[in-house]
């Protein structure tokens, strides 16, 4: 079924209409969730979150960009969203161990399984991810649309409502911090 269709038949309250749109974009959601929050439940959690963003804000679709570029844009929002408030957790739990009996805080991620790295891979992809997490804000999404997404420079401009010189820009940056980072890291486990 054509998208436009599809939209507009969501905007009158179908509820097929949302289904088929659920189904048609659900892998793109998630691998952009799981690629940024590097959590499967989180990245669960984070994709019905924003299709029910789409159900409940669809009447402010209003076309100007595609509709995925839409999509990956609420995503990103609730993917930034979530680090945060899992930064301030952190945080606060860093203050209050100081206080409590053990001292002990979990501060690394869990490892996770990321759909689009093949089994044989996982070890150097979970590594992969580790460093992809150090980059800044803007250079994690950037590079994360670009290199995992497969968005164009383009693409990724109108998710992150910035120029493509920009994106390029931080593209480029994301890359060769991430090639000091991963530097580092191949020096140190070979110490």
């Amino acid at each position: 079924m054509d998208e436009k269709i599809l939209i507009e038949q969501l905007k009158q309250g179908d509820e097929s209409a949302f289904r088929n749109i659920v189904d048609r974009w659900k892998e793109l959601v998630y691998n952009t969730a799981i690629s940024i929050v590097q959590n499967e439940q989180d990245a669960e959690d984070l994709s019905q979150d924003v299709f029910i963003q789409v159900y409940e804000s669809i009447h402010t679709f209003k076309g100007d960009s595609k509709f995925s570029t839409w999509l990956y844009r609420i995503t990103v929002t609730k993917a930034l969203d979530l680090l945060r408030k899992r930064k301030t957790k952190k945080r606060f739990a860093f203050v209050k161990s100081l206080f409590s009996a053990d001292n002990k805080i979990i501060v690394d991620p869990p490892d996770f399984n990321h759909p689009g790295i093949a089994l044989d891979k996982k070890e150097h992809g979970a590594i992969m991810f580790k460093a992809i997490a150090k980059l800044p804000e803007n250079q994690r999404i950037a590079f994360t649309l670009h290199k995992i997404e497969g968005l164009s420079h383009q693409e990724i401009s109108e998710v992150m409502k910035n120029t493509v010189a920009a994106v390029e820009s931080l593209v480029h940056r994301a890359r060769t911090n991430l090639k000091n980072i991963l530097e580092t890291f191949y020096r140190e486990e070979m110490e």
